[in-house]
């Protein structure tokens, strides 16, 4: 038998049965229970015609979600996620790009838009259908481990969603090294903070599968409770947090670990953007016996490809270096012309290999071709890499520091600059806890927006006498809390409409 994402679930189920899998805030499943969940709704699947398809799942995080995705997976198909507070805007194009595909969803979720499904499904009528075994097994001799298992949907730089394909043997293959790198096991405690459609969850669910660990799914409430949400990781005895750096943040500048005992955490990592010094330091002071690790990649690569584990010595001065590739990686930073970038300081875009990844997006070969493109370094065989559009700087001691995005470089007085640089330069100033930039194209200024209690004089005065003209920002905004994106990443956008807006006034 093909290696498989379900035989994660399945090999949990038969070594630890009656361990609770999963704990949201209905109750608790055990492994058996959701593997059995799972084979009702695959089977239900299979009998109403939707074997070897896409399925769009529209579910609060919880075991039924979970039970539907890993269904979707027992009648051969592969699931699309959509978190609910999403599904309005979200499953229209969804659909579209999918042709029709089937959606599965209950009352909680609540009344989706008409759109361009063919058929919904409430999940408790499928967990009403019987198992039938033949069918499943039948299924299951035909899959190829290249067969997709889930697509994601992020947000494309044209406004039109990608549908990010990711097969079965890519899951089994970096789970497995995820698992093994970070010591995940039995006896963990998974606390989930990501979104299900969001590729930071994927971490937690199969690891959890791989392990035997326990996923413990925290209600988004509490990510606006940010005391009752530490209090949340203490009852449950989290020890091990995947979360993105947005989360984290959020906790930190709001205090909430003041005076609370985090010292059965046992791992926190963290990823989507750069972590700002002054909040990791008060992470690392508040869970002191917790490894942290830095961790880099795109969803195209199967979550991630580098990781870098924090020295709690070290000042990092020059920012947090992306890491070393993980096993069965290889991660090559190129300039514009596709050659190597060797010389110290030098910035090129990071280029992916590896077998791990995506299949590429769905419905779209334009796309597809643009970003997984034949390997520029070997002439001699098809080999396919990743062009992330992540760019880095390569430091004399042979690191990488992410230094932006292509997206988010600009050209102002002359100079190309990435916005990045100016966050982490601001950052660094006495009051600033966190600095996020944007660049208004049609005024061609600079805002720096900042969490923090430094005034605006003299921030302006500190960013004036410690970088040069062309990155100095033209205006600061002091914000109380960042906006986010549905994924946890700062909303720069968001930012600027906030002052476009006070000028409309």
């Amino acid at each position: 038998m093909c290696a498989s994402a379900l035989t994660l679930l399945e090999d949990a189920a038969e070594r630890y049965p009656d361990k609770p899998a999963i704990v949201d805030e209905w109750g608790a499943s055990t492994f058996a229970e959701l593997r059995d969940l799972a084979r009702r709704i695959g089977s239900g699947l299979v009998e109403r015609g939707y074997a070897a398809s896409p399925v769009v799942v529209v579910l609060e995080k919880g075991s039924r979600a979970l039970a539907a995705m890993m269904g979707v997976l027992y009648a051969g198909g592969c699931y699309v996620p959509i978190d609910p507070v999403a599904a309005p805007a979200r499953l229209a194009p969804v659909c579209q790009v999918l042709a029709g595909p089937a959606v599965i969803t209950d009352a909680r979720a609540g009344e989706l838009p008409a759109g361009d499904a063919r058929e919904t499904f409430d999940v408790e009528e499928l967990l009403r259908s019987a198992v039938d075994p033949v069918e499943l097994e039948r299924i299951r001799d035909h899959a190829l481990d290249t067969d997709p298992a889930y697509v994601l949907f992020t947000s494309g730089s044209t406004g039109t969603p990608k549908g990010v394909a990711v097969c079965h043997r890519a899951i089994v293959e970096f789970i497995d090294s995820f698992t093994s790198l970070f010591g995940i096991a039995e006896d963990d405690v998974i606390a989930n903070q990501a979104p299900f459609d969001f590729d930071v969850s994927v971490k937690d669910i199969y690891s959890s599968f791989a392990t035997g660990a326990t996923l413990v799914i925290l209600p988004r409430r509490l990510f606006s409770e940010p005391a009752r949400l530490v209090e949340a990781l203490v009852e449950h005895r989290a020890t091990t947090l995947t979360w993105a750096v947005a989360a984290l943040c959020l906790v930190s500048s709001l205090h909430a670990l003041e005076g609370v005992d985090l010292s059965g955490l046992r791992r926190v990592l963290f990823s989507g953007e750069t972590m700002p010094a002054r909040h990791l330091a008060t992470w690392l002071e508040h869970a002191p016996e917790a490894e942290f690790v830095n961790l880099y990649g795109p969803t195209e690569v199967t979550c991630n490809c580098l990781y870098h584990r924090i020295d709690r010595n070290r000042s990092y001065a020059e920012g947090i270096p992306l890491g070393v590739p993980f096993p069965n990686h290889e991660v090559m930073l190129l300039d514009e012309q596709m050659h190597p970038v060797t010389e110290p300081g030098g910035v090129g875009e990071l280029y992916v290999r590896t077998p791990q990844l995506a299949l590429g997006y769905m419905g779209d070969a334009e796309r597809t071709a643009e970003a997984f493109i034949q390997n520029p370094l070997n002439p001699w065989v098809p080999e396919t890499v990743y062009r992330t559009g992540d760019l880095a700087r390569l430091t004399a001691g042979g690191e990488l520091i992410f230094s932006g995005r292509h997206d988010n470089q600009i050209k102002h007085l002359g100079h190309r600059i990435e916005l990045e640089e100016i966050d982490g330069a601001i950052e660094r100033l006495d009051g600033v806890s966190r600095c996020r930039c944007a660049y208004d194209e049609r005024r061609h200024r600079i805002f720096a927006f900042f969490e923090g209690t430094a005034g605006l004089d003299e921030l302006a005065h500190a960013a004036q006498a410690s970088l040069p003209s062309h990155l100095t920002p033209n205006a600061f905004v002091s914000v109380e809390r960042m906006p986010l994106t549905k994924n946890g990443k700062v909303d720069r956008r968001a930012l600027l409409e906030t002052v476009r807006a006070r000028r409309r006034r």
